[in-house]
């Protein structure tokens, strides 16, 4: 557990670490981390889903697995969403995006170079699997459904042209495209993506972590309760699920190591994108990350 915490964890901790404490002390300021996160968001992440997407071998893929962690974030996100808009007086955008940081887990930037790192550079079959969940389905919707919310009421065609524009989501499509109609992309290119994407995790995670320290750490009763439906309650039910018929342990191990991972960052950053308060949001993103180093330790 130790040495898993010491050799694979901490060290994609530490540019969320290190991006804190810069930002503390005013070393780099916030508009220039949100100047990097920009770069990350619009040419990094692309670059980095891109080759994902389009190399996935879904044929791999357990589809009873992978139901069962989709239905615990289903689950989840009902009650996290519950939990926040009716017991926690949230307005429902914000409910929707703090429902998010239960259910979506920081798996690209964060759980994929982990296991990167235990796995000498390739991630495990379930590890990749729910990257591809979260990649393909899991974000562009919450892109897509938060435009909407916010712009209830809005011009239709400026909606869809925002969302046909996003390179997130136009990356992600073309790698779904080149892998169903099994296109080869010429090695130059994938070696520019791959080039790029290696960048993409520790400037992100860099950035995060200097936007974050500017928000404040207290745990108020929202926080609290997010948190612990992100550290405790996703993970208990996916347990529990996960013991429910026969699979590789692999899956249920890999799985179980997805749910108990830190609340991805694109809550927060898609809370800033739309002018979305964050001060709820943020610290649920610093408390899952550090709470989660020895869970995630212990589990790997």
């Amino acid at each position: 557990m130790l040495h898993v915490l010491t050799h694979q964890i901490l060290p994609v901790f530490s540019m969320l670490a290190l991006g804190f404490l810069l930002g503390r002390a005013n070393k780099i300021s916030r508009e220039e981390a949100a100047a990097i996160n920009r770069v990350g968001f619009l040419v990094l992440q692309p670059a980095l889903l891109f080759p994902l997407v389009s190399g996935l071998d879904f044929s791999e893929f357990r589809v009873d697995a992978m139901a069962i962690y989709v239905g615990c974030q289903v689950v989840l996100f009902a009650l996290a969403f519950a939990v926040a808009h009716l017991l926690l007086r949230r307005d429902v955008i914000e409910a929707w995006l703090l429902a998010m940081a239960v259910v979506f887990v920081n798996s690209v930037l964060y759980i994929l170079p982990i296991a990167q790192l235990m796995h000498d550079g390739e991630a495990g079959i379930p590890i990749r699997a729910v990257v591809a969940w979260d990649s393909a389905v899991s974000f562009p919707f919450f892109i897509i459904t938060t435009d909407l919310l916010v712009n209830r009421g809005g011009s239709t065609g400026k909606t869809l042209k925002r969302i046909a524009g996003n390179p997130v989501l136009i990356a992600v499509l073309l790698g779904l495209l080149c892998n169903i109609v099994a296109l080869t992309v010429p090695a130059p290119v994938m070696t520019a993506l791959d080039f790029a994407g290696a960048a993409a995790a520790p400037m992100t995670l860099f950035a995060l972590g200097v936007i974050l320290s500017g928000q404040s750490l207290l745990p108020t009763p929202t926080v609290t309760a997010i948190s612990a439906l992100k550290l405790i309650g996703f993970p208990a039910l996916a347990w529990v699920m996960l013991h429910l018929g026969e699979r590789p342990e692999e899956w249920n191990t890999l799985l179980l190591l997805c749910a108990a991972g830190p609340s991805g960052a694109m809550a927060f950053a898609l809370a800033m994108l739309h002018g979305v308060r964050t001060d709820q949001i943020a610290p649920v993103i610093i408390w899952t990350s550090v709470l989660s180093l020895l869970s995630l330790a212990w589990l790997a």
